[in-house]
């Protein structure tokens, strides 16, 4: 298996709009209403907000890649670009998406791997996320891997106020 990983750029903003929306809408499409999904799309993962993002010096964006094609991407966020706020010593996974097609090949655990790589190496001491409470495999997943549920924030897809689960973890 050949994965790898390559930090995102500015040069590479295009390919991360298109990643983050194609993998939006397969994980969500089908739960939400077409105009939420429009709504949440256009605000999100337009050009100027995400070149925002990557111009971030607390935000990093990392691309995976199985067999040289993009699979999926991860974002971590540290200081204030943490989406709640957590304190110096925490780091939050914000986005850790991969593409359908390439799922359950181990690339999520990769993502995962990363960040707790980058937690470590930045000397923090928790990793947190947030993750819809009706995402049951992603909350299966991150339990597997130690987290627990430790607070809950409003999330809106749209104009539809949805819950997120705090899931936090202590390295």
């Amino acid at each position: 298996m050949t994965i790898t990983l390559q930090n995102c750029t500015l040069a590479d903003l295009e390919t991360l709009q298109e990643i983050s929306i194609e993998t939006f809408n397969e994980t969500f499409k089908a739960h939400n209403s077409p105009e939420n999904m429009s709504a949440y799309l256009e605000t999100a993962f337009n050009l100027e907000q995400l070149e925002g993002e990557l111009s971030n010096p607390s935000s990093q964006f990392f691309f995976v890649y199985y067999h040289d094609e993009v699979a999926g991407y991860l974002k971590v966020n540290t200081n204030d670009a943490q989406t709640e706020e957590m304190g110096n010593n925490s780091i939050e996974i914000e986005r850790i998406y991969v593409k359908n097609k390439f799922q359950k090949l181990g690339i999520g655990q990769y993502l995962f791997n990363m960040a707790i790589e980058i937690a470590m190496d930045s000397g923090k001491k928790r990793i947190w996320l947030g993750v819809w409470e009706k995402n049951e495999n992603a909350i299966a997943f991150y339990k597997k891997l130690g987290f627990i549920q430790t607070g809950e924030h409003s999330f809106y897809m749209g104009d539809e106020e949805q819950l997120d689960f705090i899931m936090t973890k202590t390295l």
